[in-house]
């Protein structure tokens, strides 16, 4: 069996006396969306921040792509193919849709921002940005202001931003986080198609999302896996139930 895209073993980090990720062990496959769900104060968003770098662990390894990436900074990381969103947009919101991506594109190119005047005309990134943004559905507002933009509109353009950094696996923060029921169905649709092209990681508090979407899904409950499974047996799963999914609708609903 082929290596794992993304293989995270015995990853510990904490603050202070609090134990956020404890001892987390899990894999990504190629073409896999891996689901992470747990309660509020699991560790989920401290555990995507090791993945991404922008916290290191304790101890433990995390290997991507074949390479041991667990001490890398967060650019060296990108560059290699991994890309995150966040769970509160963190876009410029007095540039246009089309100039996030493409600042996207120029810092996964290695350039400065400083040149940023010149690169906004560069032919290259701005077709970059056109097809990201094609490709979440957000072509027609390219020339348009993100302040100006939807909420569920905003989502799609962290991820047209994050897919202009040609990533192998996209980690997306809650991206259904304040959205109304036609914006969150509009996104789980784009996630279905987006799965065919590069693998990812979601961390989502929306059930019905997380079982129309995953191939497999890891329970986080005080920092420590308590499963990972596929939805089904997931949704069977005593301790899971007990500890977090409790009286969800999504574990009768689902068939």
């Amino acid at each position: 069996m082929a290596e794992p895209l993304l293989h995270v073993e015995n990853l510990v980090r904490r603050f202070g006396g609090v134990i956020a990720t404890d001892n987390v062990t899990l894999e990504v496959r190629s073409g896999e969306l891996h689901a992470i769900i747990g309660p509020n104060g699991a560790g989920k968003t401290t555990l995507i921040s090791q993945l991404t770098g922008q916290l290191l662990p304790h101890s433990g390894a995390i290997r991507f792509a074949g390479q041991d990436i667990t001490w890398l900074p967060a650019y060296r990381r990108s560059r290699l193919g991994l890309a995150r969103s966040f769970q509160i947009t963190s876009l410029l919101p007095d540039f246009t849709a089309a100039d996030n991506v493409a600042l996207a594109a120029q810092a996964h190119a290695g350039h400065s921002f400083r040149f940023w005047g010149n690169a906004r005309k560069e032919p290259q990134l701005r077709e970059a940005a056109r097809s990201a943004l094609d490709r979440v559905g957000l072509g027609h507002r390219a020339d348009t202001v993100v302040s100006e933009l939807s909420h569920g509109e905003q989502r799609e353009l962290e991820l047209a931003v994050a897919l202009a950094t040609k990533p192998q696996l996209l980690l997306l923060d809650e991206p259904m986080a304040g959205l109304g029921p036609t914006e969150s169905a509009r996104m789980v649709k784009l996630l279905q198609e987006l799965r065919r092209e590069v693998a990812i990681v979601l961390v989502e508090h929306d059930m019905d999302a997380v079982f129309a979407l995953a191939d497999r899904i890891s329970v986080l409950v005080y920092g420590r896996v308590i499963a990972s499974d596929v939805p089904a047996a997931i949704r069977k799963h005593e301790e899971v139930k007990r500890a977090y999914l409790g009286d969800q609708h999504v574990v009768t609903r689902h068939v």
